[in-house]
């Protein structure tokens, strides 16, 4: 249940996490790979302080607890997620 997957969903709003371009196929800091939007930069400083709401592989809602120790998030289908 816990195998590695790419990771094709934004783990904060749910939206696709990249879209190949052109423009960044040769830049290997970004694998071929670019944000889809300026907004979707802002998911991505979000989560490095909010744990994620979305499963990253399947793009299903995730049940989120927070503690004040930190934070653990679970996907129905593909586990446990933690920080």
């Amino acid at each position: 249940m816990n195998t590695v997957e790419t990771a094709g969903f934004c783990g904060h709003c749910g939206g696709p996490a990249t879209q190949a371009g052109p423009a960044a196929q040769g830049d290997p800091a970004t694998q071929g790979e670019r944000p889809t939007s300026d907004a979707h930069l802002g998911c991505q400083q979000r989560l490095a302080m909010e744990p994620p709401r979305y499963c990253a592989v399947c793009r299903r809602r995730m049940k989120v607890q927070v503690t004040p120790l930190g934070w653990t998030a679970e996907c129905s289908r593909h586990g446990r997620v933690t920080p």
